[in-house]
């Protein structure tokens, strides 16, 4: 019995690994709310019957995250006022990623991701509601769907995977395409008695972010015992541009956005992860897992200017989740929900020259799931 207890472990705490990465660093991602609308990470991990990917096979995920933003933060400070006076933003975003992996040798996989966007944004600024507002209320509706930003990225284990099976770190290295479009536009703006405005939906749920990016990701793993592993995924999307041109505008009768915030900005984005898993023996293919996530946007990029409207800013959140394996580990299941417990709007670069502090909308929970399957 206890070797058979061994050999579940074996095979169920490799799976573990995997699919946290899965489920929290998919290639491209929603993150919280206004803050940022794409987060990147990698997947990978050993995460089969048999430990890691073997080589000349393939693997399919496919991903889907949903979150719900309306809670507005300038610093880490909550802007009660926005929900009392009905003048929050709400952010709906539905992302669904398709992630192909082909493992070249024991140590080198590649993986291709394509994302798809359902997203919806909504306002209503009731008049005088907040520092700028008109005399008029305000009502702002946008619908948006489309493909995201498709990313390629190598893969490579620093130890030899065949000689280590209770540790290795894995890092990631690729680019991502501009072929989302980042200027989409609808007749949803309007004033109450006037015809709708044609307006650009804000960045935050644009399927794409308009310029080419440097993603980088590490993933790590350790076991501790037959029954437990602890995990460590980062990842940041590197963006050289200092903004996709994309034109900022203003809701109608605010003032026209300052010089330093004409452009939408090219921000950089950045996930980390950090955890640990449990499999039940008594429940074959069961593991819980458990962490904290922080994700966000820097107030200033490792490449490139930093002007441009962007909302920077952070989150931080309990991570815990189920994964059950099926089939001999060819086929894995997962579910997480995330609640953020630390939000942090920070101030940008253009904040900071006008010597002001912008706001942004936050989610409370985060949903996940995710399919897996090998062959």
């Amino acid at each position: 019995m206890v070797k058979f207890h061994n050999k579940i472990a074996q095979v169920a705490f490799p799976v573990t690994l995997c699919l946290l990465a899965a489920i929290g660093c998919v290639q491209k991602t929603v993150a919280q709310g206004c803050v940022v609308a794409h987060s990147v990470g990698a997947v990978g991990g050993p995460e089969s019957d048999g430990g890691y990917l073997a080589p000349r096979h393939w693997q399919f995920t496919l991903d889907y995250r949903h979150l719900y933003s309306f809670r507005h933060f300038v610093g880490s400070v909550a802007q009660e006022y926005r929900q009392q006076g009905n003048s929050e933003v709400r952010n709906r975003i539905n992302l669904i990623d398709a992630g192909l992996t082909y493992q070249i040798t024991p140590r080198f996989s590649v993986i291709g991701i394509v994302p798809v966007e359902f997203a919806s944004r909504r306002y209503l600024i009731a008049a005088h509601s907040i520092n700028g507002a008109p005399a008029t209320d305000l009502i702002g509706n946008w619908g948006i769907s489309g493909m995201g930003d498709i990313s390629l990225m190598g893969q490579g284990w620093i130890w030899d995977p065949t000689k280590n099976p209770k540790h290795n770190i894995q890092i990631g290295f690729g680019f991502q395409a501009p072929s989302g479009r980042d200027n989409i536009q609808n007749d949803l703006v309007e004033i109450p008695g006037q015809p709708a405005v044609n307006a650009t939906a804000d960045y935050s749920i644009q399927p794409g972010i308009g310029v080419w990016a440097i993603p980088v990701s590490v993933e790590s793993f350790q076991a501790i015992n037959s029954a437990m592993q602890v995990y460590f995924n980062g990842s940041y999307l590197i963006t050289p541009s200092e903004g996709n041109g994309v034109a900022n505008s203003s809701p109608p009768g605010f003032p026209l956005p300052a010089s330093q915030n004409a452009f939408v900005s090219a921000a950089d984005e950045y996930l980390l992860q950090a955890g640990v898993g449990y499999m039940f023996a008594k429940v074959h293919g069961l593991t819980v897992t458990g962490g904290l996530r922080k994700e966000g946007v820097p107030a200033h990029d490792l490449i490139g200017g930093n002007l441009g409207f962007r909302r920077p800013g952070y989150a931080i959140s309990l991570e815990p989740g189920v994964i059950y394996s099926m089939h001999g580990g060819h086929d894995l299941i997962t579910a997480n929900i995330d609640r953020a417990v630390f939000r942090n709007r920070i101030a940008s670069e253009p904040d900071l020259e006008l010597g002001q502090h912008g706001d942004a909308a936050f989610a409370d929970w985060l949903w996940l799931a995710s399919f897996q399957h090998r062959f």
